[in-house]
Parts: structure tokens; sequence; C-alpha cells
């Protein structure tokens, strides 16, 4: 894990200070809300429908046991005593007071964390796989490229007032689990037929208003030079990217418009010429940015796994969660973790402060102190002996963080939707749990295998819906809710972008349309397939007309 130097640390505190004087000058009356919304945007604090919210980056979703009990110490002092986790790998608190939060920011620079560049016309948080450097699929551990991003984007005097957000997305394995077709650039490491290590570099995805998935720009990069090509990209886009027109604003747009080929074009030339400048690497910084992730050292000859030594009232619901929440881990005798924060008691994506000390205690007994933030908006321990699975699995369960979901219907996606979101035209909150309730036997939760539900609360996409196997979205009609559903979306490496089947739904009709859904595909699978596939297979007319036989 990256651990910050002197002038990391300097550069936080002075941004703390700053933002101090200027909530201070905020709340005496001598900044408007027009002058303070620049200032307090590039601090991560949005107005939300009732109250601020403060959105703090979590960079490539890595925390240690002492940052994410930060995290919990402030849901509890300044918030309502939870945080929601984000599909960007960042933590959310949703009624933060004005006048507290410097202290807020203080408190995460004293565990070098901080909310900079969270929100804003400028580079976001970069994300990344959260399996990175314990996956046994990976071609190269992402996280130094990411944490180089970081260190390059933070503050770049050149990109901060973009015309548009910007969003950059890493991975390094040969599956993709840091949806890097739906970013403004997403980065995947690859092996050229030399063996070398490089980066095959794609950009314009997004998704919102007009969903583009990315398009591959360069196919190898050398690492020594992946910051030059980024900012040649930025560069382009920074230069030609409409600033009339929020809707036409996005890289994506600038894309389309110049056309694939002349958008290469003028990223090679602008690369070609800065390439030999200040942001070429030489292997040595590479080496030594790999040394701040150098694997743990693992213990070896560790005792196998016994599910049989559980007593029998016991024993199916471990074998429900190991089969369901751990994966594949590339030392012998360790498991990949997942945690579900998808329980039936809270919205998706949250964590009381009581779950984020406990997962901060289990953490340092069971995966060497390390925690990591998914894009699922689940956490994750890394490093667990499989001999220990039993004993972490009882204490999760005890905290309503043991429910054996992941990968399936009700381990969806959900934005906060107009229960917080001042831009939301419908709930999201309250679909997540009508389909929770309507959908809650695991043993049909696993015949239906793998299922990627995501909702939103409005075209701006918070949820995904646009990749999700199905999407959900709210819309106003005529002052009520209701919600377009659409099918056959994907953000994994056959990312394809969902249609919609038809017309919108009032909100209690949503869960009675994804059951009709569901039963359409049971009966016309063929054998193991996937929803998404048996959708590809088929079109979308089955399903449209089971979904609107009752209410066409």
């Amino acid at each position: 894990m990256y651990q910050y130097d002197d002038d990391n640390r300097r550069i936080v505190r002075e941004r703390v200070a700053q933002f101090r004087d200027q909530v201070r000058r905020r709340l005496d009356g001598a900044l408007s809300e027009e002058e303070f919304r620049p200032l307090r945007l590039q601090n991560g604090l949005y107005l939300q429908r009732h109250a601020y919210m403060l959105r703090v980056a979590i960079p490539y979703g890595i925390l240690s046991t002492t940052q994410l009990r930060q995290l919990a110490l402030i849901a509890r002092r300044w918030d309502r005593d939870y945080g929601h986790f984000t599909t960007r790998q960042n933590i959310q608190y949703n009624w933060p007071k004005l006048e507290d939060v410097p202290d807020i920011l203080d408190a995460l620079a004293d565990v070098e964390m901080h909310a900079i560049q969270t929100s804003g016309n400028c580079i976001r948080n970069t994300t990344s796989d959260p399996f990175a450097g314990v996956a046994r699929d990976e071609v190269a551990d992402p996280r130094p490229v990411c944490e180089l991003i970081r260190q390059w984007s933070t503050f770049h005097p050149e990109f901060a007032y973009l015309p548009r957000k910007f969003k950059i997305a890493v991975t390094g394995a040969e599956n993709d689990r840091a949806a890097i077709a739906a970013h403004d650039i997403g980065i995947r490491l690859v092996r050229n037929d030399e063996g070398r290590v490089g980066a095959a570099v794609y950009a314009g995805g997004g998704l919102g208003r007009t969903p583009v998935l990315a398009t591959l720009v360069n196919g190898f990069v050398e690492l020594t030079d992946l910051l030059s090509y980024i900012e040649a990209i930025l560069r382009v886009y920074n230069l030609s990217g409409d600033r009339k027109n929020k809707y036409k604003a996005r890289i994506k747009i600038l894309v389309k418009t110049m056309g694939a080929d002349a958008f290469r074009a003028a990223v090679e030339e602008e690369f070609t010429a800065i390439r030999q400048g200040a942001l070429q690497l030489d292997t040595t910084e590479l080496d030594r940015m790999a040394t701040f992730f150098a694997p743990p050292t693992w213990t070896t000859g560790l005792p196998p796994l016994d599910p049989a030594s559980l007593p029998d009232d016991e024993r199916p619901r471990f074998e429900r969660w190991l089969q369901r929440n751990t994966h594949d881990h590339r030392a012998e005798g360790y498991r990949i973790v997942s945690i579900s924060l998808k329980s039936p008691e809270r919205p998706p994506g949250d964590a009381t402060s009581a779950q984020m000390d406990l997962l901060a205690d289990l953490a340092d007994e069971f995966s060497l102190g390390e925690v990591r933030v998914t894009h699922e908006q689940n956490l994750v321990l890394p490093h667990v002996e499989e001999h220990r699975l039993p004993d972490l699995w009882r204490a999760l369960d005890q905290h309503a963080l043991a429910t054996p979901n992941i990968g399936t219907l009700t381990d969806m996606i959900c934005c906060p939707g107009l229960d917080f979101c001042a831009l939301a035209n419908a709930g999201s909150i309250s679909v997540a749990r009508s389909i929770t309730d309507r959908f809650d036997n695991l043993d049909y939760l696993y015949d239906l295998g793998e299922l990627q539900l995501k909702i939103s609360g409005c075209i701006n996409a918070c949820g995904h819906h646009h990749v999700g196997h199905i999407g959900i979205l709210g819309i106003n009609k005529n002052d009520e809710e209701w919600y377009q559903i659409m099918l056959g979306g994907s953000a994994t490496d056959d990312a394809s972008l969902g249609r919609i089947i038809g017309p919108a739904v009032p909100r209690e009709k949503v869960p009675d349309v994804l059951e009709a859904i569901l039963h359409t595909y049971v009966q016309q699978r063929e054998g193991e397939e996937r929803f998404l596939d048996t959708y590809r297979r088929l079109g979308a007319k089955p399903f449209k007309e089971a979904a609107y036989a009752d209410h066409p």
C-alpha cells in the first residue's frame, strides 16, 4: 500500500486549511453559494436534496484497517452512523453539517485520505480491480500504475477545469473487473509477443444521457510512456471538447464526432510531441512504485479447509457462503472473500460504523490488515487462509455481513436516487428493497446463476443501468415515479449496452415485470446458459411479451 511522503501530507493539510477558511467565509456570508460552489466541489462536497454530501476518495479501492476505522469514526461523530460505498470505490457521507466538514477533512488527513477531486470537471479517483495483486488471472498488478496516475493527476494545473468530469479505470487481469469500457479512459495491462508488459488504452467510454463503450486507441503503450500517452489524450480532449453544451462535453462525444481514426491520429500527434518530456518514466521509477505493492509473505503449508468439521446446523449456510462469496487466490491455501453490502437490512452499499469497525478488526485478524472496495459496492478481504474461513464466516454472520449472494440478482448496484440526490427523478433504494423482498429464496437465486441488476434514479446513470444484464432507470412521468426496463448490458469483457424493451412501468409493478422476465429466462435457457447469453440468443421479443402480458 502506498504511503504518503512529506510533500503529500503537506499538500493535503494545506488544502484542508484553505477549505476551512472558505467554509468560514461562506458561513459568515462573505461568500455567496454561487461563489462557494466551485470551491466546495473541488473538495468533494455536494449539496443534495436534504443536506450536504461529502465524497471521500479511496484510491483504486484499497483501505488499511486504520483508515477504515477512521471512516467509521467519521460516520459516528459527524454523520448518521453509516457510510455509502459507491461504484467508483469511494465512500459518501450523506448528512454532514457544513461547519463540520473541515474537521472531517482534517480527520481524513490524519490517515492519509482526502476528498480532493471527487467532484468537479477534473480527473476523478482512479479505479481498479478489487482483486489486484491476488487474482490468479492477473497479467500484471495494476496498482503501481494507478498510483502513478493518482500522483500525476492530483492538482494537475492543465486539467483542473476540463470540459466535463473525467474518469480512468485500470485492470491488470484477463477478466475485466474494473469496467474499463464504461470509462473516459480504460487501461488494460497486457503482454506483447516478447513478454513485456504494456498497456492497451481505450478512450471515449461513458454512460449517462448518451451511453458509449470505449474505443481502443492504442493496443500497446510502453509503461514508460503511459503517463505521456494519457496526457496526450487529455490535451486533445481539453482543447477540442465541447464547453458550450454540457450534454455534449464528455470525451465520448468528441471521439464519436471526430471519428475513432481522426481522434487516434490527433492523440498520436500530441503524444509524439510530448513523449520525451518530464513524463517519460524510467524503469527505476516503475520498480520503485512497485515496491509499495510487493506481495505480503503468505504462509505456506497451511492445513486444508474442512467444512465437515462444522456442526450440521451451520454447514449448509457456510457452504453457500463459501461458494458464492469466496474466490480463487494466487497463493495456495488462501481465498479472496467478498463481503456483501446487500443484506435485506440496509440499502445496497451502506455500512454502519459498527460494521466498519468490525471489518477492520476482522481484516487485522484474518486478512493482513487490508480491505478493498469493489465496483459492485461490496468490500473484500483479500488474504484469508482457507482453514480459517469458518471462523470468519461466523463473525460476519453475527453482524449481517455474510449474505451469500455475490453475483446473484440481489447483489445489485443501486444509486441513492430520490432519497438523497437532487438530480434524481425517482427512487432507487425503494425499488431495490422491493426486489430483495420478492426474490429472497436463495435456491432460486442460485438457479438463476450470474445476473447483474443495476438501478439508477435518473439518466446520469450513477447506478450503471446501461451495463446491467437487467437495467432499471427511474423517470418522472406526470410527477409520478415510473421505471424503464432494459436488458442485455454488460460491463465486463463482453461489454455491451442494454436496450429498453418497452414502456415504463409504475414502481409497484417493477417486481412483477422482473419476475416475468426471469420466468421467461428459466423456460428458454439452454443448459447452463447465463441470462445474458439467453437474451443475446433470443433477442428482446419473448422477454417483452412476458413483461407486458398483463399491462401492455
